[in-house]
């Protein structure tokens, strides 16, 4: 089935050529082929109370009430700030020598004996040199920032929010992901309800892509299968 979906795609943009990309239209998204519709965490519902001559009922979002997440299903801003450096430089030498030499001359008088060959000047001798020379270094940049929206999927018992939120963005034939989850703690949420990533405990991030340029940049499968199994 992969060779004529490829076919027709190709087919498609012959057609094309020369002329403008048309814009979508607009239309119903339920009614696309496999529209599935979201599922979410939700709080479990409350029911709603009036109070004699009130215009405003429980739980709903009055003036004064706090803004920021504070339950399961809020949303709430991530500001990712990620400015990490490191400069590791690591160097170590070690050397030994040793030297050892052992003679006997003359012993008991042996270069009086005729017909006796003369003993060695040198019974034993030993030489013995060892050195080391190691050096590492560690040299990381890394920078992002961005905004992602994420959810309270889970309100824990000492009132701290596990959040979670998920952006993907695609640019021609190419997906960008990122990816942000952690706990946060209700007081460090802005009066804005936005949050910095480095007051996310437990922060999972992770920035990527898939697509054209993302598998070219992959080694082939059987070059990884090879660096993998090959010992040498």
């Amino acid at each position: 089935m992969i060779v004529p979906a490829t076919g027709c795609s190709a087919i498609n943009r012959l057609s094309t050529i020369g002329e403008k990309p048309a814009l979508s239209s607009i239309d119903d998204p339920t009614t696309r082929p496999g529209y599935r519709p979201v599922q979410m965490p939700m709080p479990t519902p409350q029911p709603a109370s009036y109070n004699p001559n009130s215009l405003w009922r429980t739980g709903s979002r009055a003036f004064f009430k706090d803004q920021r997440a504070s339950k399961v299903g809020d949303l709430l801003t991530v500001a990712v700030r990620v400015a990490d450096s490191a400069n590791i430089a690591n160097e170590s030498r070690r050397s030994r020598g040793n030297k050892e030499n052992t003679g006997v001359g003359n012993f008991l008088g042996a270069n009086l004996v005729k017909d006796q060959p003369p003993l060695p000047g040198r019974v034993l001798t030993a030489d013995s040199t060892a050195s080391s020379d190691g050096k590492g270094s560690v040299v990381r940049r890394e920078g992002l920032q961005t905004n992602v929206a994420a959810v309270v999927t889970q309100l824990l018992p000492n009132g701290n929010l596990v959040v979670e939120g998920k952006q993907e963005i695609q640019v021609n034939n190419e997906i960008r992901e990122l990816s942000v989850a952690g706990i946060v703690r209700p007081e460090d949420i802005q009066s804005d309800n936005t949050i910095d990533s480095s007051k996310i405990a437990q922060a999972r991030i992770s920035y990527g892509g898939r697509g054209q340029i993302s598998d070219v940049q992959q080694p082939r499968y059987g070059q990884q299968a090879l660096d993998v199994l090959l010992p040498f």
